[in-house]
């Protein structure tokens, strides 16, 4: 009878041994867990505070009571194991040791806490990753006299919690190192989500640190102060500036890992060490489009490795190939969606792409309350293989990423998207899906039928005062133009445009075409195109993401209107 020991309780712990069980009836199975609790939703707990999720007992997945009795599995609380000789194939905990032949290592991560000056003397903070943490922001932070909250970091979690206690009536302010919120994200699209943060009244700091916090004599935080000097008065302050892989008691046993100590594993989820494997936020996988070990810690990853870790653990056979950074956040009412390399990681890689961005609705026009999705697709520019891909929107999102995330799986060109048979109805996708609007978008550019400018480049662009050979046209009607138009900009409409064709002609200059989201551009760069104007390109998303990405928007005198 093979004994097996599960060393976590998490979501990797639970998932693994269950799966062990599953597949060998007779094995002895013990699973270790330093805390009260087992397999717990810590994604859920952002929105147990706005009362979303309505209880504590909402997040608790799974209790140990039902892994002991469905499925024989000798369940260890409150029972930490501190070391672990794996040439004995031992574990010791502080109550004994325990022999195994085969372990499963799913000990998770911790939340950083970085050095701000007085942290160990206060009191008033906590980390958001454990029940323990749960349980005092809730006690404490979510108090009538706590006013105030303060959230360091803005990844997944920071926002998270910025948003759900925002909801439960708290003033909150959240600080970022990085020059956008959401920095897995390019910065456009953290600027989406900063905007949206900021219109539902949470102060946001970015490229800002925290150096200290001011404290009573009784180790009450008063204030949060920055490094640039800023003093934030604050009642509570939650912590999310990252993990770290709970790894040292495999490193210490020659465990090969990564950098941030988060160990190897294999398809099979096998360490470098014989009959040990290991599962959940403290490993390692492969980056399904690099090759290359990475880390992704998500529950998704957590859930499928404990799986495979369980069945391989009793001599079954179940592969995890590994991963590609898809991810999902709700910001309000609006979604941010990504999945696979984004520009920032294929310049690292030094890997050639090409971008196409398009805002298309995400159902018809006709259907009540139709939003606006906005696509950005990465692909590589010989071979047509997508990517990566960033979206944005209110609706439908979570729909597109998941195919994006799929047609990257199957290696698809971004041009077999427009081949793709999607689900459509009204109230659900339009006709032409965001995802085929794409596909033929991209189609038009590969074709030479169209050319897109980025607003990041139009930005550098405006701001490069020693090239003004260009003419910046903005092909909106008047009343759109005198509402606000990008600076530097003259207006010819696109219904009259064809009557401006020589006098453009005649200016000699490189033509920058934008609309309101892109369609009418388009069209007016046909145009030009069709009348001999070839040196044109079309702002990519046009006026409305010139807007959300800039901040900057001024609303000049018309330099010029053609009706």
């Amino acid at each position: 009878m093979k004994k097996i020991i599960v060393i976590g309780g998490l979501s990797a712990g639970p998932s693994a041994a269950a799966k062990a069980r599953r597949e060998d009836e007779q094995a002895e199975i013990l699973l270790f867990e330093k805390g009260a609790n087992i397999s717990y939703a810590t994604c859920g707990m952002p929105y147990a505070f706005s009362g979303v999720i309505e209880s504590r007992d909402n997040l608790m997945v799974v209790k140990p009571e039902l892994l002991q009795n469905r499925f024989n599995i000798d369940v260890h609380l409150n029972e930490e194991i501190v070391k672990i000789d794996t040439k004995n194939k031992m574990v010791y905990s502080h109550v004994k040791g325990y022999s195994y032949d085969t372990l499963i290592f799913a000990t998770g991560a911790s939340s950083v806490v970085p050095p701000i000056g007085n942290i160990k003397l206060a009191n008033n903070w906590s980390t958001c990753r454990s029940m323990i943490d749960f349980d005092k922001i809730t006690k404490e932070g979510l108090t009538s006299e706590s006013k105030h909250i303060t959230v360091i970091g803005a990844g997944l979690i920071g926002v998270e919690v910025a948003e759900n206690l925002k909801e439960a009536g708290k003033e909150v302010t959240l600080i970022e190192g990085d020059s956008h919120v959401l920095n897995m994200w390019q910065q456009k699209f953290g600027n989406f989500a900063g905007n949206v943060l900021i219109s539902k009244g949470i102060e946001v700091l970015t490229l800002s640190f925290v150096s200290k916090f001011d404290i009573d004599q009784n180790g009450k935080i008063k204030a949060v102060v920055t490094q640039a000097g800023k003093r934030i008065p604050t009642d509570f302050v939650v912590l999310s500036v990252g993990i770290k892989p709970n790894t040292d008691l495999l490193l210490v046993e020659g465990a090969e890992a990564i950098e941030n100590g988060a160990l190897k594993v294999n398809e099979l989820m096998e360490t470098s060490i014989k009959d040990v494997y290991a599962a959940g936020d403290n490993v390692s996988i492969k980056n399904l489009q690099t090759n290359e070990y990475d880390y992704f810690p998500l529950g998704t990853h957590s859930n499928k490795a404990g799986r495979a870790a369980g069945a391989n653990a009793v001599g079954r056979t179940i592969e995890f190939k590994g991963a590609y950074k898809t991810a999902i956040v709700k910001v309000f009412d609006y979604t941010l969606a990504r999945t696979g390399m984004n520009a920032t990681a294929l310049i690292q890689k030094d890997i050639p792409f090409k971008t196409v961005l398009t805002v298309a609705g995400s159902t018809p026009g006709y259907y009540p309350g139709q939003k606006d999705l906005i696509t950005e697709i990465y692909y590589n520019p010989e071979t047509e293989e997508i990517l990566g891909a960033e979206l944005f929107g209110e609706v439908g999102v979570d729909k597109r990423v998941d195919v994006l995330s799929t047609a990257i799986y199957a290696k698809l060109k971004i041009t077999d998207l427009a081949q793709l048979d999607l689900a459509y109805a009204p109230p659900f996708s339009p006709a032409k899906d965001p995802v085929v609007v794409t596909s033929f978008v991209t189609e038009n550019i590969l074709n030479n039928r169209s050319e897109q400018l980025s607003v990041e480049a139009l930005e550098i662009l405006i701001n490069d005062n020693s090239n003004e050979d260009y003419l910046l046209l903005d092909s909106r009607t008047v009343e759109e133009y005198e509402k606000g138009t990008i600076p530097g900009a003259v207006n010819y409409p696109l219904d009259g445009l064809r009557q401006h064709v020589d006098h453009i002609k005649s200016l000699d200059k490189k033509v920058v075409i934008f609309c309101q989201k892109g369609l009418r551009g388009y069209l007016a760069e046909l145009i030009l195109r069709n009348n001999g104007i070839t040196n044109v390109v079309n702002i990519a998303g046009g006026f409305k993401v010139w807007q959300m990405y800039s901040e900057r928007i001024e609303i000049p005198q018309p330099l010029l209107v053609k009706k």
